[in-house]
């Protein structure tokens, strides 16, 4: 039905005319201003932390992205009353600018794109309560390529600032920028001004074309950027501003400026993000930006002023000095304060946490500790130990290790004051530490030992307190000579023995050292490495028995019909990541209990998650009812009528070791010592058969087919290898939904087919339609996804006019699985089936399967 050419509607408590919604702004993809303002409804809660008051700039394009651009700083005089303002006063005239607030923020979204602002530049600092300029509280540096170079050598680049500002202790989020390159941001604690962050961003900039002198370079002159990436430090500027994140650009096509994640930054496939993709990423893999968000923990507050060069060779002196005793260096611009950062974190008027003006002094008594459970974004203790009038402070995301436990993390954060030790309470939402806090045990200590590397102490708790009441001994142990951040914490024996169950603690390289001549748990001696943070599933090649492995010792197993899961098991807790790294583990409470299974054991799990008919056959299109699922009241149901089972087939960690560089025999004697099976989660045997006796069975169980490993082989994370080879009793490929076509009948008005395609380099080229295979869910679930995804134009290549005649286009981020009976001669699928929808997939992970 077409739009209106006038409509009032409603923002939250604002009404707004819009005019011209069909009006298109982006001729490429024919994007209208209805799409504009809706991409900015949808997107203003994510927005507006990160522009919110800020002064903001508006780029207009009145008549499209094909017409003049106006920029514009001033209020319009039309401007409706209710949208905040505020002035800025220059020597010679003053600027009202239009301001986002968190209540009037979405409105005021909507009515500048109602005006055509496409873009919204902000500066980096924000308004104060008093309406005047305050602190930049982000450093931000512009990697912009110049001729010759592209986001590949930015990307270079932005490892190298990510690794400076590391050393600065300066969290970093990286923002594809929507145009070419990409813009690198510093969260900052606010009590530096402009001029000196933009003196220490012009330094670092200087510094890296030093080091770098063939990728880097500072200067603006663009005749001397062919072949390098400029550092553009200059918007650090107090006048200057930056594209604003989630801020549409006036581009050939609606690019975005899109926060990221590192692991998208470095994964080889980066490009700039299309509006129609922004809200489906978010919904996957949550906000980037988080940690440029108000109450978000700041960075350490690097020197501005330094006049040392923090290049490659100089970023040892440039880090954090502060050592655990409180003699090493203070602060920038604290005077010796040892709670300067304490208190630049909090603000007391928000937050019941004490926020004195002055550090304590020692008392005469025995010094005090205090151990709190704190329920902030994960759940942690606080241990915190009375030293020179503070409480010298380490966050430990495994809580204190039992006697007889492997050493925990200990993260050495800001000092306390002395009374925060009785401090019990919430602290509120968007304030720093947010989340609930209780007094886990507390009392007195003794010390043996406190030096800047390494704190030994014996605690005195409470009767009643988390320790039991009994002494206990810990050795702190700090992990690297140059940096403050991290260390270990290990529970000692009280005559002063190490406790480590087969092993010993060597001080001097912070870590737990095998015992002499022990064995891992698959029976090879060797040396311990420690286990990722995350792993992405290995993946098999498409192949037949001519195209099998080349070792000798080969593994035959059954391909389950399902999705890919890794499992996360540590400290009790169970964590289950999709093949494209998105927390699915509200999706399958079944697994909540696998750390039951372990015997006590953390590890990492690689597996499948399948749907079990009433036969006992695995079912993937049973399984689809259960993929999209989050709510526990949706799950709930759906756990009555869809049973599921989690199939484990490797160990890639255990205790914190990492098992992927072994072989499959060994990871695989691992897998089945490790876990006890119960009827849902499985550890399947592996055949004694050959492979045509292994597809036999397949087709006896109603399977996929068969994946024939070589057990000689390590893990490859992340990666396609020719060490597992599956081979298919019938043939499906994940495709890309590109568009439909209305059906007839009692279809119709309402999806017929659906077309295809399947990425070939940078085309997304047409493979055909599909229009069986669906049920009335799938089909209601797809009309629904299809509308919100409407676009003017094919995303596709090579679309005959008979299957365009009378498409209706959507963005290319659905992705779907279809079984076909074979190909013809120009690549189109034929007798395709549809299969189901793919969430656990993203579109650049879909490959030609034959």
């Amino acid at each position: 039905m077409a739009r209106k050419a006038e409509q009032v509607v409603s923002v939250g408590s604002r009404q707004l005319t819009l005019t011209n919604l069909e009006k298109v702004m982006y001729p490429e993809t024919g994007t209208t201003k209805g799409d504009v303002i809706r991409y900015y409804s949808e997107v203003a809660g994510f927005l507006l932390p990160y522009a919110a008051g800020r002064p903001v700039t508006r780029k207009r394009w009145v008549d499209g992205v094909d017409g003049p651009v106006f920029f514009q700083k001033d209020l319009e005089a039309s401007a409706p009353e209710w949208v905040p303002r505020q002035v800025i006063h220059h020597k010679d005239h003053d600027n009202e600018y239009p301001v986002l607030d968190a209540a009037d923020g979405p409105a005021t979204l909507a009515w500048f794109a109602q005006l055509a602002a496409l873009e919204l530049h902000v500066p980096q600092w924000r308004f104060t309560a008093d309406g005047e300029r305050g602190d930049p509280d982000r450093m931000v540096f512009d990697l912009d390529p110049g001729e010759g170079v592209g986001l590949p050598e930015c990307v270079e680049v932005a490892r190298l600032v990510r690794a400076i500002l590391d050393d600065l202790g300066m969290p970093t989020v990286p923002v594809t920028s929507g145009s070419k390159g990409i813009h690198l941001y510093a969260v900052l604690d606010g009590t530096h001004s402009s001029e000196q962050i933009s003196e220490l961003a012009h330094e670092l900039a200087r510094s890296l074309e030093a080091d770098h002198p063939d990728l880097v370079i500072s200067t603006m002159r663009k005749a001397d950027r062919r072949g390098k990436v400029m550092v553009d430090w200059s918007q650090n500027n107090a006048a200057k501003t930056t594209i604003a994140p989630y801020s549409l650009r006036g581009r050939s096509r609606p690019y975005v400026a899109m926060p990221r994640t590192w692991r998208e930054i470095t994964s080889g496939r980066l490009r700039q993000i299309e509006m129609g993709e922004v809200m489906g990423i978010l919904r996957r893999r949550g906000d980037a930006a988080e940690p440029l968000a108000p109450g978000a923990t700041p960075g350490a507050g690097a020197t501005p002023g330094a006049q040392e060069r923090p290049g490659a060779g100089q970023r040892g002196r440039a880090r954090r000095s502060r050592s655990a005793s409180g003699a090493g260096e203070a602060e920038a611009g604290t005077s010796g304060d040892r709670l300067a950062r304490y208190r630049s974190m909090r603000d007391a008027t928000r937050t019941p946490e004490p926020v004195p003006a002055h550090a304590g002094t020692q008392g005469t008594g025995a010094p005090i500790f205090v151990i709190q459970r704190h329920e902030a974004r994960r759940l942690h203790h606080d241990f915190r130990l009375e030293r020179d009038g503070v409480l010298v402070s380490w966050a430990l995301p495994k809580g204190v290790p039992a006697l007889g436990e492997r050493n925990h993390l200990a993260v050495h954060v800001e000092d306390h004051p002395l009374e925060y030790a009785s401090f019990q309470g919430d602290i509120p939402r968007g304030e720093y530490g947010a989340g609930h806090v209780e007094i886990w045990d507390h009392g007195s200590y003794e010390t043996e030992k406190w030096r800047d590397d390494e704190v030994i102490v014996t605690l005195y708790g409470a009767t009643d307190g988390g320790l039991g009441g009994e002494p206990a001994k810990l050795a702190l142990i700090r992990t690297d000579r140059d940096e403050d951040k991290n260390w270990l914490i290990h529970r000692m024996a009280l005559d002063g023995a190490p406790a480590a169950e087969g092993g010993h603690v060597d001080a001097a390289r912070g870590a737990e050292a095998p015992a002499r001549g022990s064995r891992s748990r698959a029976g090879a001696a060797r040396p311990s490495r420690p286990a990722r943070e995350e792993y992405l599933p290995m993946l098999a090649e498409l192949g037949s028995e001519r195209e099998l492995p080349g070792g000798e010792d080969l593994a035959v197993e059954m391909k389950w019909d399902g999705v890919r899961v890794i499992a996360y098991v540590q400290d009790g807790s169970t964590r289950l990541m999709s093949r494209n790294n998105l927390d699915i583990t509200s999706t399958y409470p079944e697994f909540a209990a696998l750390a039951e299974l372990l015997g006590g054991h953390d590890a990492v799990l690689d597996g499948e998650v399948i749907a079990v008919d009433r036969h006992g056959y695995p079912s993937f299109g049973l399984l689809q009812q259960r993929m999209r699922l989050s709510r526990p009241a949706d799950v709930s149901r759906a756990r009555r009528s869809v049973p599921v089972r989690f199939v484990l087939f490797d160990i890639l960690a255990l205790d914190g070791e990492d098992l992927s560089e072994r072989p499959y025999r060994e990871r695989r004697r691992a897998l089945e010592e490790t876990v006890s099976p119960t009827a849902e989660v499985l550890v399947p045997p592996q055949l004694e058969l050959g492979v045509a006796e292994g597809l036999e069975q397949a087709r006896e169980l109603h399977l996929e087919g068969i994946v024939v490993k070589d057990r000689g082989e390590p893990y490859f994370p992340g990666r396609r290898s020719r060490a597992w080879t599956k081979i298919k009793l019938h043939r499906t490929q994940e495709v890309i939904v590109g568009g439909w076509r209305p059906g007839q009948g009692r279809r119709s008005g309402g999806i017929g087919s659906l077309l295809l395609g399947v990425p070939d380099g940078e085309r997304l080229c047409y493979v055909g339609r599909v229009g069986t295979g669906f049920g009335e869910d799938a089909l209601a679930e797809l009309e629904r996804l299809t509308r919100r995804l409407a676009r003017k134009t094919s995303p596709l290549s090579g679309v005959p006019t008979a299957d365009a005649r009378d498409a209706h286009w959507i963005a290319p981020v659905l992705v779907g699985e279809v079984q076909y009976a074979e190909r013809t001669t120009d690549g189109r699928l034929r007798q395709a089936s549809w299969r189901g929808l793919r969430p656990d997939k993203s579109p650049e992970q879909v490959r030609a399967e034959w």
